[in-house]
């Protein structure tokens, strides 16, 4: 879980408003979705409300609301409207009600609050929505019979474990025996630096194995070390040589641990290793870490590596509670080797399609782009394998307008099928880095990154940004950088210059993509120019404001005979009161020496080079390899532009939301490889910027010199 800060300083007697704009996409388990608030005010609020509404346009099945500071005196103060489509959620208790007494200044108001609701799922293909050339399937049936499974609890009984961990342990393992179906098969597991076992082999669920193993689990106790490979190899033999044509293929091991490995086998990639070609893919592991003391990240891994997840259970009076919720989750199997299968010619760019389970009350999120942005329809299968034949459905996918299927209502970060189309691949991509090899790496951490950037998703690449209302002078933007991560400046990766500064995430350094830097220079978004000057550990950055239409001058060097002209465009309308926002439209890169022209906008791409002439689109990936110079285009994202012994310069498409009532497409441009011309240009030279529709003073700016007084003046009022 990342944790954000920021700190501002507030003038005696004044008010500041903070403002948390976000997105999640909620997660179906055990039959509901849950929207969870944390409310700690810390102090009595004297205007408290919250206000949540609900809109789901397949119908609402049911809504509850609780919460852990909800008392019997603020029950009824928790309003709660559901119609067909909509709920509608409303708590404000007055300053008298938050006390915990008449006479008290502590508020009662300490806790989460816990909104859970279900929608009315259709029980055939599911639901799919297409929008704006992508799509989202949900599919979620309930009412399938339940497969029998295979499953071995393996239990860590380390010294650790001592105490209130071992007796909640415990308390879960009884409660969850009882809730074993008669048609499952299981077995228990404990490890220290040995391993014990109730039985070596599974046993069926009959109410007398279930109570002569409620006995096993009585008399397990906390002593020694922790081998966690060799409990969980153990538990690998036991489901795999206990498989014959009687047992289901529904086979899954739970691993529940509070600490790290330190008997045995500790390597934690050979413990991977070893794990991961024991399992080979034949069954599920599930990994529960209790408390702040486990190897979080490794179980992590080791459940993701082998189609499972991982779960923290937090040290608490309801530990069992928590441990016996996530048993629950996986109880009760319905399909196994799930299928979501789409037409190759209208489907591209899908997600994870392919599931090796589904548990009754879960749902499966598939998302993609269309080979064509006209298509309304295509043809949808779902395949599985169930208890004793072949699961099959098949329906079609239709369209529909946007105005039908949500009236009035206006989703805040444009189209969210293309949004959540993006937040799928990327966390799928940082998935795939846990399994690949390290060659592949790279790549999957270079393309999570450049998505990541491209919506403005806050990711482990990425850090959060803050920022102070256009209202105000003086911009405010943090970051989670620690001091350690801020020390290289002569070392960082490339993509770091990637963001624009209005971008909600910003570029963590990666080390395993370096290249030196002597400075780096690039233009986009608002304000328009950046140059990164590590030798002073900081940046020049400037606005020019001018009205659409106006051309940029941007980089001109006699030396190479390189030139780069921005042109600006403005927002489709501007917010009565506020000023005129104006971003990159187009760009033109010319080389006279090389012969090379070339044109690029938000629509397409001109290029000619000794009077060869070529115009392709953004919707595809293109690569060209000319005489003196090379593109790269990667589909509705980057361009690379390459110029033989000189420079690299990279333009980034920055799509809006089609229909956004303000803004449009607009484009970025950034210098990578360019110490040729940084070197010759702007060390030696100076680098001189002009406009070419008229002059400012603020463009004819000589780099060497005055740059430290420029940035202060310009960038960091003190």
């Amino acid at each position: 879980m990342e944790t954000f800060s920021v700190s501002v300083n507030i003038a005696p007697q004044s008010s500041v408003t903070f403002t948390l704009t976000y997105e999640e996409l909620l997660q179906r388990r055990l039959g509901s979705y849950e929207i969870m608030l944390g409310v700690r005010p810390k102090q009595l609020v004297q205007n408290f409300e919250i206000v949540v509404d609900i809109y789901e346009p397949k119908g609402i099945a049911f809504v509850d609301v609780n919460g852990t500071f909800i008392t019997n005196e603020l029950l009824p103060l928790v309003k709660k409207t559901v119609t067909d489509k909509k709920a509608y959620v409303y708590f404000s208790p007055t300053l008298e009600q938050q006390k915990t007494c008449s006479d008290c200044e502590d508020t009662l108001i300490d806790g989460d609050l816990f909104i859970r609701y279900d929608v009315n799922h259709p029980q055939d293909i599911g639901e799919i929505q297409i929008i704006n050339g992508y799509f989202v399937h949900f599919f979620a049936p309930d009412d399938l019979p339940q497969m029998p499974k295979n499953v071995a609890f393996v239990i860590d009984r380390s010294g650790s474990m001592e105490g209130e961990k071992m007796k909640q342990t415990r308390e879960a393992l009884m409660t969850i025996l009882s809730e074993l179906h008669e048609d499952d098969y299981f077995g228990l597991v404990t490890f220290d630096d040995t391993i014990e076992s109730w039985r070596p082999f599974l046993s069926k669920a009959t109410p007398e194995n279930v109570t002569e193993a409620k006995e096993f689990v009585r008399t397990i106790k906390a002593r020694h070390m922790t081998d966690i490979n060799k409990g969980l190899l153990y538990a690998v033999d036991m489901l795999t040589s206990e498989k014959s044509d009687y047992f289901p293929d529904m086979s899954m091991i739970i691993l529940l641990t509070d600490g790290r490995p330190n008997s045995g086998q500790q390597d934690l990639s050979k413990i991977q290793e070893n794990v991961r070609n024991a399992i080979n893919g034949s069954m599920s592991l599930f990994c529960l870490g209790f408390g702040y003391d486990v190897d979080y990240s490794l179980l992590d891994r080791l459940a993701k590596q082998n189609d499972g997840l991982a779960r923290r259970v937090y040290e608490a009076s309801d530990a069992a509670l928590q441990l016996q919720g996530f048993y629950d989750e996986v109880a009760t199997p319905l399909l196994l080797e799930v299928n979501l299968n789409y037409p190759g010619n209208a489907v591209t760019d899908l997600t994870l399609s392919h599931f090796r389970q589904f548990f009754k009350g879960s749902e499966i999120v598939v998302a993609g782009r269309l080979q064509e942005l006209e298509t309304n329809t295509f043809q949808t299968e779902v395949s599985a394998h169930r208890l004793e034949d072949q699961f099959v459905v098949e329906g079609l996918a239709i369209a529909e307008e946007w105005d039908s299927v949500f009236p009035d209502q206006e989703y805040i970060f444009g189209d969210f099928t293309e949004r959540l189309w993006a937040y799928l691949t990327i966390q799928q991509l940082l998935d795939k880095r846990e399994k690949c090899s390290p060659e592949d790496e790279e790549n999957i951490t270079a393309e999570a990154l450049d998505l990541s950037l491209r919506y403005n998703f806050v990711t482990p690449l990425t850090s959060m940004v803050v920022t102070k209302p256009e209202t105000e002078d003086e911009p405010l933007i943090a970051d989670k950088l620690t001091e350690e991560q801020r020390e290289d400046t002569t070392e960082l990766d490339i993509s770091a210059f990637y963001a624009p500064p209005q971008l909600t995430g910003s570029a963590h350094p990666i080390q395993t993509l370096k290249t030196k830097i002597l400075s780096s220079y690039f233009v986009d978004g608002d304000p328009h120019f950046i140059i990164e000057l590590p030798d002073q550990n900081d940046a020049l950055c400037f606005n020019i404001d001018d009205k659409p239409g106006t051309i940029f001058n941007l980089v001109r060097d006699p030396l190479t005979g390189i030139v780069v002209n921005g042109q600006i465009i403005g927002d489709k309308k501007v917010i009565p009161g506020n000023k005129i926002h104006t971003y990159f439209g187009r760009f033109g890169i010319v080389h006279e020496k090389f012969g090379v022209r070339l044109m690029v906008s938000t629509k397409e791409i001109s290029v000619s080079e000794n009077e060869k002439q070529a115009k392709f689109s953004w919707i595809n990936n293109k690569t060209l390899e000319g005489l003196n110079m090379d593109l790269q285009v990667i589909k509705d994202l980057s361009l690379t532009v390459t110029l033989r012994n000189s420079v690299k310069f990279l333009i980034i498409l920055h799509k809006i939301w089609q229909k956004h009532p303000y803004h449009q497409d607009y484009l970025g441009f950034y210098t990578l490889d360019s110490y040729l011309i940084i070197t010759g240009s702007v060390l030696e030279q100076g680098w001189n910027w002009c406009l070419q529709d008229g002059c400012s003073p603020r463009a004819g700016l000589k780099i060497p010199g005055l740059v430290h007084e420029f940035i202060r003046l310009f960038c960091h009022p003190e």
